[in-house]
């Protein structure tokens, strides 16, 4: 079964090459839009008022009841009709991820912060350390312990949330695996075929957050 998972792969290396690259390109724009953003809407929310730190966990709650392809449908069909325009389903498709997807990260980056114990800080200044020191020494490697593992599951759960824009026409990999299974018929071949594509791609990301993880933050126990 993988042999010939392969070699489907290879026969219609083109067609899975175009749609992989549109998945690769919305997953770097969630990406980078949902980090970015998010990371900074995390950061105002827990550093300046209290009252967009419960309007983002208002929304994160909301949004978490909804289902993704709901959410998708309704800002693909709906919204649009109400507006009165038409959106390329590429644009719709991005711009519902990278909702989804600064919600969740600002949600990860606001607890970090609300959470960090604020004794280290105090400890640190007693030191005599600077507060830029603190932040570097203190401060920074632990934020990044407890943000980046969960910011990396988040952002391999947005690479497979991209396989619903495949319910509105994008050409992604997963409408060209069906497509092509409507021509052969070998589903468990070609999905199987899917499988290895998106475990290419997350494989590294997980690899990643373990080097990031092992790089730059400690062990709290460490003495």
């Amino acid at each position: 079964m993988l042999m010939t998972a392969l070699e489907i792969i290879w026969e219609y290396r083109v067609a899975f090459g175009q749609g992989l690259l549109v998945t690769l390109q919305m997953s770097a724009i969630i990406w980078l839009l949902g980090i970015g953003l998010g990371t900074l809407l995390g950061w105002y929310a827990a550093g300046h008022t209290s009252s967009v730190g419960r309007t983002i966990r208002v929304v994160a709650f909301v949004l978490s009841g909804v289902p993704t392809i709901v959410f998708l449908f309704w800002l693909h069909y709906p919204a649009q009709a109400m507006a009165g325009v038409v959106i390329d389903p590429f644009y719709t498709a991005v711009l519902t991820f990278v909702i989804l997807n600064i919600i969740g990260v600002s949600d990860i980056v606001r607890g970090a912060l609300e959470d960090f114990p604020k004794h280290y800080a105090v400890a640190a200044r007693v030191c005599g350390m600077s507060e830029r020191q603190t932040f570097r020494y203190i401060q920074l490697p632990l934020l990044l312990r407890g943000i980046i593992p969960g910011l990396l599951m988040l952002q391999i759960t947005m690479l497979h949330t991209t396989l619903f824009a495949s319910l509105i026409s994008v050409e992604e990999v997963f409408r060209v695996a069906q497509r092509i299974n409507a021509m052969i018929y070998k589903p468990v071949e070609i999905y199987t075929a899917l499988g290895i594509f998106f475990l290419c791609i997350s494989l590294p990301v997980n690899g990643l957050a373990i080097y990031l993880k092992n790089r730059f933050t400690r062990d709290v126990s460490e003495r």
